[in-house]
């Protein structure tokens, strides 16, 4: 007897959720490899399990979403790994020789901090001993790290020792991500800790650079960071029209790496 169809869907979701929480991302041509069916089959799918905020839809596949946890520092690392790569060649850009600015916790902001290398007379404050790890040894780049509790998972530095570090400085530029933005233009993330150093950070520089990829869009994540007009820039590889007219109201600058 052949598998009813509605069971044959319900299964190849089951193992796309499989796939996707191994790897933390998924192709669309991929999948329609390991699966056996069309791409258009896959896309319609992953709509389907987006729809559900299973899955979080990007150009060409999808990403793991979560409300209530993000993924391991890892797995963030592998995803959309070419589309951070560009979008920190692009804020980078937006960094003068001889700037000071603040970088904090996550893969894209780690990106930023990899083509900084080059740069002449920086002082980074930063809360992400990775980020301590890429620029410090370069010469023409002064490194100071934030005091405070290290979070073992991904050596972020988190809690009020780092706040009030932080605190002491007034910086020209501050380099942040985010785990999700609302598509209208709430930052959103999974830590209150976290969440509370990022605003900390944004109170204490002049300009803002947020710097997040597309599969952050309309992601789910439980602590609000602030709103769209607490930035100045949004470096991204692709900018949804709901959030592109969040930014022109908030008059943010939005710069597309990678655009449709």
């Amino acid at each position: 007897m052949n598998q009813p169809a509605f069971d044959l869907v319900a299964d190849r979701h089951r193992r796309i959720l499989e796939l996707a929480r191994q790897t933390g991302s998924v192709s669309v041509e991929t999948l329609a490899a390991q699966l056996g069916v069309t791409p258009q089959t896959i896309r319609k799918d992953l709509n389907d399990l987006a729809a559900r905020a299973m899955l979080s839809r990007v150009h060409g596949g999808a990403v793991v979403t979560s409300g209530v946890g993000n993924l391991d520092h890892a797995t963030r690392a592998s995803v959309a790994a070419e589309a951070k790569h560009a979008i920190g060649a692009a804020a980078a850009k937006l960094v003068p020789d001889g700037a000071s600015l603040f970088v904090n916790i996550g893969t894209t902001t780690e990106a930023v901090a990899r083509a900084l290398v080059s740069h002449r007379e920086l002082l980074v404050i930063t809360n992400n001993l990775n980020v301590v790890d890429i620029l410090a040894p370069r010469d023409g780049v002064e490194v100071i790290a934030a005091g405070g509790r290290v979070r073992a998972s991904d050596r972020a530095i988190v809690g009020a020792l780092a706040m009030d570090f932080i605190r002491g400085f007034r910086v020209d530029y501050a380099v942040i991500g985010t785990s999700a933005i609302d598509r209208d233009g709430t930052l959103l993330d999974f830590d209150v800790e976290e969440v509370r150093v990022s605003q900390t950070i944004i109170a204490h520089a002049r300009k803002v650079i947020l710097v997040a990829d597309a599969s952050k869009i309309g992601r789910a994540a439980p602590v609000r960071i602030a709103g769209v007009d607490a930035i100045d820039y949004l470096v991204t590889d692709r900018i949804e029209p709901a959030l592109a007219a969040a930014c022109r109201e908030a008059g943010v600058t939005v710069i597309e790496t990678d655009p449709v």
